[in-house]
């Protein structure tokens, strides 16, 4: 939830954590029950605390913190049965992300909301990944959602930034440096691409992640 400067990422984690934040006001003060798809690490469960019943962390591998392993495609929930579904940065690993998106709105109740994310633009890191995004690609994912709306997690100069700071840090040579560089250039171009955004407006032509916020 509040990444390192010396994450490569921290331009759109920061951005997205804001967003998550600037969403909150749309679900239900106490009670809410929330299903968290591919929720192996939960970075923004203690913003729900207060006003969470129930948390139900779904992955396909086991951790500590996750309750039931299942494939995003064939949920083990009856219908109706959350109020809340997370689901950041899965839906590339996915062959077929629309069985995913069918399968979310089936377990979320009439009214409910879901938070997802998604790459537009990274190198692929295995080859289990299948997909990037661009926000009229997941719009049309979540059509039969009431409402959708895809936020860009950062400007077209603040994926830019976030693309080099991934790109050099993947191919940083030798490896056995690799700390020096994510002590010293990976905080120092995060920082340059936080100073320069707002030279680039509301472009977000270049953006590399996008945020969206559904409701049932």
């Amino acid at each position: 939830m509040h990444p390192s400067l010396r994450n490569p990422n921290w331009l759109i984690l920061r951005r997205r954590r804001r967003i998550f934040e600037a969403g909150l006001d749309r679900l239900p003060k106490s009670g809410l029950r929330v299903l968290d798809v591919g929720g192996r690490l939960q970075p923004y469960r203690p913003l729900l605390e207060a006003r969470t019943r129930s948390y139900v962390a779904v992955d396909l591998q086991t951790t500590p913190l996750v309750n039931v392993g299942a494939a995003a495609e064939a949920l083990p929930f009856r219908d109706e049965q959350f109020d809340f579904v997370i689901c950041t940065q899965v839906l590339e690993y996915l062959p077929n992300p629309a069985a995913a998106v069918a399968e979310i709105r089936r377990v979320l109740c009439k009214g409910g909301h879901l938070f997802l994310s998604a790459p537009s633009v990274f190198p692929r890191t295995n080859e289990k990944e299948c997909w990037r995004f661009l926000p009229e690609g997941l719009r049309h994912l979540l059509r039969e959602f009431e409402s959708v709306e895809v936020r860009a997690e950062g400007n077209s100069l603040a994926g830019f930034f976030r693309t080099c700071n991934v790109f050099l840090t993947a191919s940083f040579r030798p490896r056995v440096l690799a700390p020096l560089w994510r002590w010293t250039f990976v905080p120092f171009l995060n920082a340059a691409g936080c100073m320069v955004e707002g030279l680039a407006g509301e472009s977000s032509d270049f953006a590399a992640n996008y945020s969206v916020w559904a409701r049932k």
